[in-house]
């Protein structure tokens, strides 16, 4: 996913789509699987589009599915173990932090 190492706006976009999580959050008749439900749709959905740009209509866009879908799961399993080994790594700090 990534060609070199991360720049600083890139974990700046990502604290804002997290920051908006959280403030749904603090709606007390939200659940949080929900927001976590709705954060992989949304997700998704943008990934759906922004794989659609590199097409000229929906037959080569067809061709390509399973690779584009076999792609976006493993960057997703490789970026949710390393955050998860983080989370197990620091879970006594982190979920001080919360609370």
């Amino acid at each position: 996913m990534f060609d070199s190492k991360p720049d600083n706006a890139f974990f700046d976009r990502a604290s804002d789509f997290i920051k908006l999580a959280n403030d749904h959050n603090q709606d007390p008749q939200v659940k949080t699987g929900e927001v976590s439900a709705s954060f992989m749709y949304a997700l998704s959905r943008y990934n759906a589009w922004f794989s659609s740009t590199g097409f000229e209509n929906e037959e080569q866009m067809q061709q390509k599915k399973a690779e584009m879908v076999a792609y976006y799961v493993e960057e997703y399993r490789k970026l949710l173990e390393g955050n998860m080994e983080d989370y197990i790594k620091n879970f006594d700090h982190y979920r001080k932090t919360q609370k």
